[in-house]
């Protein structure tokens, strides 16, 4: 198996527990920052007329809860100025759109207006080609004794990049991935995954994404970020701030953490066989 940049996407906080008392360290609290989460993503075979766009806001280190937001107004525009209106479902800290009109090559705009501040990104659609084939072996991981499955697809003469999703049915979050074809352009490129806890008749969830340069650059630091520290979310405070595309359009100090990205993606269920 290759060696791959996997983490695990999840909106949760690490807890250090040992058999002594627990100590709660007074930590410095800094006011809370929103967090937009706007991954456009149309999967192959569908009009990708439904979307959601998920904004919160982060919290202290100890808190369990992310703080939704509401009260939000939310739209993306395209270059014909078509703008999508995404309307909040109560309670949720979601904002959904059901007509929205994904082109591959389009290029969007999103605009977000929270409590008198315009946040706004633009971003091109990309798309992705399909998942070929999916292999299975038994002797592999770093053991040589573990199930791993290879995902292959073939990459077009253009420079590409990419993103997949990995989520067993035995993970509480799932792993990402992301690579470019820098060295391997318009051959066959192929995902590899592999755990010790996978066995017969695990379910594997595999979502393959076409993303933008940009979009690439971004989710590598965050994997590697978050690989030297153990792991963990990108929405959480990472031991260096990795901005997104997301600019505040009245104030550039009082940023938002968060991408807004477009993809086509195309998605497979496996099981382990």
């Amino acid at each position: 198996m290759k060696i791959a940049k996997y983490i695990s996407l999840a909106f949760t906080l690490f807890f250090l527990a040992s058999c002594e008392d627990v100590i709660n360290v007074d930590l410095n609290t800094a006011a809370p920052r929103l967090v937009i989460d706007a991954a456009i993503n149309w999967q192959k075979g569908t009009d990708g007329s439904s979307q959601k766009i998920v904004l919160s806001t982060t919290t202290d280190f100890y808190s369990a809860v992310i703080p939704k937001v509401s009260g939000a107004s939310v739209s993306i525009k395209n270059s014909e100025n078509t703008n999508f209106v995404f309307s909040e479902i109560a309670n949720a800290g979601e904002y959904q759109c059901t007509n929205f009109d994904p082109v591959i090559g389009e290029t969007y705009v999103l605009t977000i207006i929270y409590k008198g501040e315009t946040y706004t990104a633009t971003e091109t659609m990309q798309s992705v080609t399909p998942i070929d084939n999916i292999a299975q072996k038994s002797n592999g991981g770093f053991s040589g004794k573990d199930y791993e499955i290879e995902v292959s697809f073939k990459d077009p003469l253009a420079k590409n990049y990419y993103m997949v999703k990995f989520f067993p049915d035995i993970y509480k979050a799932p792993s990402y991935e992301v690579i470019g074809d820098q060295y391997t352009n318009g051959n066959e490129k192929a995902w590899n995954f592999s755990d010790s806890d996978l066995k017969q008749g695990t379910n594997i969830a595999i979502t393959h994404y076409g993303i933008s340069q940009d979009y690439y650059n971004y989710m590598n630091k965050i994997i590697s970020i978050a690989s030297s520290s153990g792991g963990g979310s990108p929405f959480q405070t990472p031991p260096a701030t990795v901005r997104g595309n997301i600019v505040n359009q009245n104030n550039i100090d009082n940023y938002a953490l968060g991408y807004f990205s477009l993809s086509e993606v195309d998605f497979k269920n496996y099981v382990i066989q």
